[in-house]
């Protein structure tokens, strides 16, 4: 069962833990993709420190729609390959960027970002879109964030029903 409360664990392993367990028992009784990406969203920007915007981008025809996020208004549609997002979908590799000022082709929706890290999301060999979180901090996130968002993207993908 689901409980609200912030994670207090010592070292970054036992927080990734924690926020695992958390996010299965939000989703453990709902396969909706729309209810589990809007709470998947509003877990990790509850849980996750010095973040900015956390949301999920959706493939349609080669193109990232806006999906559920938390966090200011964002940019509605990115192609792929252009930003850190649709490069992320188009290589269906996770980017980790340290200055979002310094990648080129950056698309700056909060000024306030300084730091991005973007998950592809998949499913039996289709890019169904990326995780998005940005954060008003240099160099926010690393390998050990990556694998462990990574192993929550895929709990999520396992709960929910993406037959649109």
């Amino acid at each position: 069962m689901y409980r609200e409360t912030r994670i207090q664990a010592e070292g970054r392993n036992a927080f990734y833990a924690a926020l695992t367990e958390q996010m299965e028992a939000l989703l453990a009784d709902e396969t909706d993709w729309i209810a589990n990406l809007a709470n998947a969203a509003g877990l990790l920007f509850y849980q996750l420190e010095d973040v900015n915007w956390v949301g999920f981008y959706l493939n349609r025809n080669q193109e990232l729609v806006l999906g559920p996020y938390q966090g200011k208004p964002a940019c509605t549609r990115i192609p792929f390959g252009t930003g850190v997002c649709g490069t992320a979908a188009e290589r269906r590799e996770s980017q980790i960027v340290d200055d979002v000022h310094a990648f080129p082709g950056h698309i700056a929706c909060d000024e306030a970002s300084r730091s991005e890290l973007v998950i592809p999301m998949e499913r039996d060999g289709q890019v169904l879109g990326v995780l998005d979180i940005d954060s008003p901090v240099l160099a926010r996130f690393d390998p050990q964030d990556e694998k462990a968002l990574r192993t929550i993207m895929r709990t999520i993908i396992k709960k929910s029903d993406f037959s649109f």
